[in-house]
């Protein structure tokens, strides 16, 4: 466990430079972000277009409705996201308008509407365009150690490494074995169910 943490335990949040704690801005930054790697596209580029919108002051719904086409054009191109650079740039801006028009800016209100049950948070992620199954998987996965009533998460893609590990699959045994960073657990197994290198650096 413990070298599964350190080889692949590292959260997509902090790969895109993201802290992530219960406040507006950080919450908004990584629905971005799961909306970006919803894409068939490999992650590491999927993060670096988070970066780089970020960089360009692109962390709250205000700030992309103020900006304006060509700047989050522009970033998507200095990180290599071009295939899908003018739907995703299409669909931030449809994601800011709805953050901003039905939980006045703030995923936290979207959370306090769920009544903090994972389903109802999972089908409300899906309304916002570009976020699928995919995307809401990577949102609730990602914000469980904040969002703690959440925790346990792992989808089926991260419980189907478990169980190649020899790990738990049933998500309260799995997350007891790293109970305060079932986050970055989640994203160790699937970032190895993704890469075979990765599974054999924890394998030793």
């Amino acid at each position: 466990m413990r070298r599964l943490l350190d080889v692949a335990g590292t959260t997509y949040a902090a790969q895109a430079r993201i802290t992530l704690s219960d406040k507006p801005m950080p919450l908004f930054q990584l629905l971005v972000l799961c909306m970006l790697a919803s894409k068939p596209i490999d992650a590491t580029i999927a993060t670096a277009a988070a970066r780089e919108l970020f960089k360009a002051g692109l962390r709250t719904p205000k700030a992309v409705l103020a900006s304006d086409r060509k700047t989050m054009i522009d970033a998507f191109g200095r990180a290599h996201y071009v295939r899908y650079d003018e739907s995703s740039a299409t669909r931030l801006t449809d994601m800011a308008e709805r953050l901003r028009d039905d939980y006045s800016g703030d995923m936290r209100e979207l959370a306090d509407r769920s009544g903090h049950d994972v389903a109802t948070a999972k089908r409300m992620l899906k309304k916002f365009k570009g976020i699928g199954d995919t995307g809401a998987d990577i949102y609730l996965r990602e914000v469980q150690d904040v969002w703690t009533w959440v925790r346990p998460y792992f989808d089926d893609r991260a419980t189907g490494t478990a169980k190649r590990f020899g790990l738990p699959v049933e998500p309260k045994k799995l997350g007891s074995l790293a109970p305060q960073a079932n986050a970055r657990l989640a994203a160790a197994l699937v970032r190895a169910s993704l890469d075979a290198d990765v599974r054999q650096r924890v394998a030793g």
